[in-house]
């Protein structure tokens, strides 16, 4: 089935959401410029508090190699997913520090290099912020991918059965005024749901940390 992720968690109330709806990812942005950055404390209080069903996503961007490796080594985060310049030489570097999954970000329009990057997964959004959805066609991927930019329940459904992604990756598709609604997450939970397929997707497995 198509996993889901949901991405910008920041306060205990969205842990709380995400643990009633389990999706199968949530993510803990630590670049400072971000509106839903968190600290490495603050991240490692809410992981406490996550569900260990989910896994947790830490997302950098141009982050020194030894401090996603600690979060990755120290059990804040299961995986790494990298939106900056990062190179092949980063991810690789990178590995020889953790044995965790490593996801890398490409602009659609990029699909040339996401389809020949070392990372374990690549995710694939408009490379613009604020959520904006970009020409699905643009994808056309052999490898397993997260598919982002831009979803709502009202157009997850169509993605899905058009693109049939690994995951879908939502942050403010399920906000209200910033903040994470309940509502809207529960809605898009039920929208992948509904669009599950027959057989369930194969690929790499984040695997909470227990």
């Amino acid at each position: 089935m198509t996993k889901i992720k949901f991405c910008g968690l920041k306060t205990l109330d969205d842990i709380q959401a995400v643990n009633k709806l389990l999706p199968e990812y949530v993510g803990f942005v630590f670049a400072p410029k971000s509106k839903r950055y968190v600290t490495p404390a603050q991240a490692r209080q809410l992981r406490n508090a996550l569900d260990k069903k989910i896994s947790a996503v830490g997302v950098f961007v141009d982050e020194n190699l030894s401090t996603v490796a600690e979060l990755l080594n120290n059990g804040t985060i299961d995986a790494a997913q990298l939106h900056g310049n990062e190179t092949d030489d980063y991810i690789k570097n990178l590995r020889g520090l953790t044995n965790k999954p490593i996801i890398k970000a490409f602009q659609a329009e990029n699909i040339a290099a996401a389809e020949s990057s070392v990372a374990d997964f690549v995710l694939i959004d408009s490379g613009a912020g604020g959520g904006k959805v970009f020409d699905w066609s643009l994808i056309n991927l052999r490898r397993e991918y997260f598919l982002a930019g831009g979803l709502t329940v009202e157009n997850v459904g169509s993605a899905i059965e058009l693109l049939h992604p690994f995951a879908v990756d939502v942050s403010s598709g399920i906000e209200t005024d910033g903040r994470k609604d309940f509502s809207k997450m529960a809605a898009f939970v039920k929208a992948v749901r509904n669009k599950e397929q027959g057989t369930r997707n194969k690929g790499f497995e984040l695997v909470p940390c227990s």
